[in-house]
């Protein structure tokens, strides 16, 4: 295939195969040669062949699969958060937040218009700055960090990656993993490399094997990790952080989505003397996804490189968005109405878990918006039969890195939104279609 790729640039090289794929000659699925290949059979620099393939992928034209290549990418539809279209099932794997739970806008709305912005104007709303580096400092107190707003906790996470990395690089993900994170480091063309994720977090020898494997960024969710819903303990997050100690400037990147309805402690990978690092906070669960915006949390020169990426001139996050997030997260009312959200979601997976427990389904509600429940027969096998009593579940398969997996015996079940009825049919239905 490498023979029918021309170009000596990376421009020409992605147009290339471009060119191949609209002609047909590249299928979907269709494997490219390695970087290193490609480049000996142009005769061009490795570097280009790599930026070649980063347009592609930035593009959607490709996919990276690590270890087992760069491929043309089809049309096949991914799996993605959020209810499933034109299904007449209860969908049960949403991941979503109760609409119920969120608080309404309006009043907020009404307060926030002020003069305009304009161009070349700072990109963050000082109030907003003001109020973040207070809620970030109670968790990161001996850390030195700079304030960066984002179009939501996934916009974060790309421009991290991309002011980092190059194509081809390795990136530490949990595994299983948040969906959005794989789709965001197949896009970019990096090279996911798993860390399982037990009870306490990510685990140590996982993460050290990562390291020794030469990843250059760490993907982590120290609370209600998605789908598992396990949170780092103080004692597995002091261990991660000594493992790390070696390692400085393998940028971190936390995705603290949960942040305000969590019921666990905030542990972090981030010791004071490291030195590259994120943390992101998304309102999007508590506040509402259409919110689109996110707090980071970053040391200096990263901070610079988001800058540079968020400029005044067309890329940065709408004032108003951020006046409306802080007339929000500043008002008590609207507060006490996040707090009662939180309860409300650990009481119902609880209450789920129990009834499961009941059922003789062995489960535990951690921390999240769902729960992770272990059956014994294959995922799969099990949502099937589930669809036959009208149900849409989410399987564990969805979450896994490596498509050549064995597959997985777990659901992901969003139930914190079932009625009482609804909730002990689920489990009979359960119990039934896992035997």
């Amino acid at each position: 295939m490498s023979d029918q790729i021309t170009g000596t640039t990376a421009s020409e090289i992605a147009d290339s195969v471009r060119s191949l794929r609209d002609r047909g000659s590249l299928q979907p699925g269709s494997l490219l040669p390695p970087v290193r290949e490609l480049a000996a059979t142009l005769g061009v620099n490795r570097n280009t062949a790599v930026a070649a393939y980063r347009q592609l992928a930035q593009a959607g034209l490709v996919v990276s699969r690590g270890r087992a290549g760069t491929v043309v990418a089809g049309h096949e539809t991914v799996a993605q958060e959020g209810y499933a279209p034109d299904t007449v099932l209860r969908d049960i794997g949403t991941g979503n937040p109760d609409p119920r739970l969120i608080p309404d806008p309006a009043p907020a709305l009404m307060t926030i218009a002020s003069r305009p912005v304009l161009y070349g104007e700072p990109v963050i709303d000082r109030g907003l700055e003001d109020w973040a580096r207070r809620w970030i400092a109670a968790d990161l107190d001996d850390v030195d960090f700079r304030i960066t707003v984002t179009s939501g906790a996934v916009d974060a996470v790309e421009r991290l990656l991309a002011q980092a990395l190059m194509r081809d690089d390795a990136v530490a993900l949990e595994e299983p993993c948040f969906l959005a994170s794989i789709h965001t480091v197949r896009l970019g063309g990096y090279r996911a490399v798993p860390v399982p994720v037990d009870a306490e977090g990510m685990t140590v020898d996982g993460l050290r094997a990562a390291l020794d494997a030469g990843v250059r960024a760490i993907i982590c969710t120290p609370r209600a990790q998605n789908p598992t819903g396990a949170s780092l303990t103080a004692t597995r997050a002091a261990e991660l952080r000594a493992v790390l100690a070696d390692h400085p400037y393998v940028l971190i990147i936390e995705d603290d989505h949960f942040s305000m309805l969590s019921q666990r402690r905030y542990e972090s990978l981030i010791g004071p003397d490291h030195r590259r690092f994120a943390l992101v906070r998304s309102v999007s669960k508590f506040l509402g996804p259409d919110m689109c915006l996110a707090i980071a949390a970053t040391d200096a020169e990263t901070a610079e490189r988001l800058a540079m990426r968020l400029s005044p001139g067309t890329t940065w996050v709408s004032h108003l968005l951020q006046r409306l997030a802080l007339t929000q997260l500043t008002d008590d009312a609207v507060m006490t109405e996040v707090a009662a959200a939180a309860a409300h979601y650990a009481e119902r997976n609880a209450a789920f878990a129990e009834r499961l427990r009941a059922g003789g389904i062995d489960a535990t509600a951690s921390d999240g918006m769902s729960l992770w429940v272990e059956l014994p027969q294959p995922a799969r096998l099990v949502a099937d039969r589930l669809m036959r009593r009208g149900w849409l579940a989410r399987t564990g398969d969805d979450f896994a890195l490596d498509d050549r997996a064995d597959p997985s015996h777990h659901l992901r079940l969003t139930v914190h939104d079932l009625s009482g009825d609804e909730a002990e049919t689920l489990v009979a239905d359960l119990v039934a279609a896992g035997r």
